[in-house]
């Protein structure tokens, strides 16, 4: 341990210390008392000029960091290894501290980017209001007249259930319990809707 504490390896003794610091917190589940530290603030769009360039957004900003720091202070070592034997010391602190990060740079942008294709994210399935536009829906509660609104159920792309209200696209239309229907437009919260089964009918 002598060699990893010598003051030319100490930057990266202190990065692979905060590499098994950042192990505990998360194993003992003390980072949920410090905040989301993946949360929107850390995000940065994977197709940004910056994320390219380093990996992050790839994988959640924690895991980058924890990839960072073990690139830096393994890569920091070793290189240090190797300019001692051709040189016969080591860097300096901060020669060492500025080779370990040009060093590390490249390699943690690479691994986290292959890593990131592996690493499970987050999906939704939830859509835009919008979205239900031109969507079959189910008139299931009440009696849908010009100015008084029923209740219908949607299901989405994703075949996921919505309920919205939903008047008459015709002024003297009704539609009524069980009638199936096609969402037209919409107007705030307030669906407008033709039967597929009308005057209007449309093919499946």
């Amino acid at each position: 341990m002598g060699g990893l504490l010598a003051p030319e390896n100490l930057p990266f003794a202190v990065a692979l210390a905060l590499l098994v610091l950042l192990v505990i917190v998360q194993i003992t589940g003390i980072s949920d008392f410090l905040g989301d530290a993946d949360g929107h603030d850390a995000d940065l769009d994977a197709g940004s000029a910056l994320a390219s360039v380093t990996g992050l957004g790839a994988l959640p900003f924690i895991v980058w960091l924890s990839f960072f720091l073990a690139t830096f202070g393994l890569v920091g070592l070793s290189l240090q290894e190797l300019v001692t034997s051709f040189f016969g010391a080591p860097f300096g602190p901060g020669a060492a501290t500025a080779m370990g990060l040009v060093a590390a740079w490249p390699v943690n942008t690479v691994v986290t980017r292959l890593a990131g294709r592996v690493w499970p994210h987050d999906e939704t399935t939830a859509v835009p209001v919008d979205a239900l536009l031109g969507r079959k829906g189910i008139i299931q509660i009440g009696r849908a007249t010009r100015g008084s609104a029923a209740r219908a159920q949607v299901r989405d792309v994703h075949g996921q259930l919505h309920l919205v209200m939903v008047e008459p696209h015709e002024d003297s239309a009704m539609l009524g319990e069980g009638c199936e229907v096609l969402l037209v437009h919409r107007e705030g919260e307030t669906f407008y809707a033709v039967p597929v089964d009308g005057p209007l009918r449309l093919a499946d």
